[in-house]
């Protein structure tokens, strides 16, 4: 009997005493109504990692009454008109074609057809006014301007000129 007198206390009182650990903590502790509740418009984000370079953001767009005033500052040479040929093959061909007749694979199934560029209406358009339709685009046409690179805007422009002159 004194075996299991013994071996309740020893058992017995750590059991115990944890019970009552558990149920002061349990009544006594944090509650959910004390607790932080940090919102999603209250946190504040954290600092870049070191060496990181933030992105530029591209410069708007002229609107369209002060497009009327960019000229191209590219001279039309062969190398302004590879690289225009590059930039049109990778941004423009697939909807308006090679000959730039709106005849492309993607502008088959468009409803109206991708502009003609070799048209008359597109060359009456001065570099400002063009480029600005060629970035902001109507129909299906994507957003462009966040798009293609500014570095290769102009470029574009004397390349869809070169188009028009064939």
């Amino acid at each position: 009997m004194k075996k299991y007198a013994l071996l309740a206390i020893f058992i017995g009182l750590p059991a115990l005493a944890l019970a009552a650990l558990y149920a002061y903590v349990f009544y006594t502790g944090p509650r959910m109504k004390v607790q932080p509740h940090i919102r999603a418009y209250q946190t504040v984000a954290p600092l870049p990692p070191k060496g990181t370079v933030p992105v530029q953001a591209p410069s708007p767009l002229p609107s369209a009454a002060e497009a009327g005033r960019f000229k191209n500052p590219l001279s039309e040479s062969a190398d302004t008109l590879g690289r225009g040929k590059v930039y049109y093959e990778y941004y423009c061909v697939f909807c308006h074609g090679d000959e730039g007749a709106g005849d492309g694979p993607v502008g088959e199934s468009y409803v109206p057809k991708p502009a003609d560029l070799r048209g008359g209406k597109i060359a009456a358009y001065d570099d400002g006014t063009l480029l600005r339709g060629m970035l902001t685009g109507i129909g299906h046409q994507p957003v462009l301007e966040q798009v293609v690179p500014q570095e290769h805007r102009w470029y574009l422009v004397a390349f869809v000129r070169s188009l028009q002159k064939r």
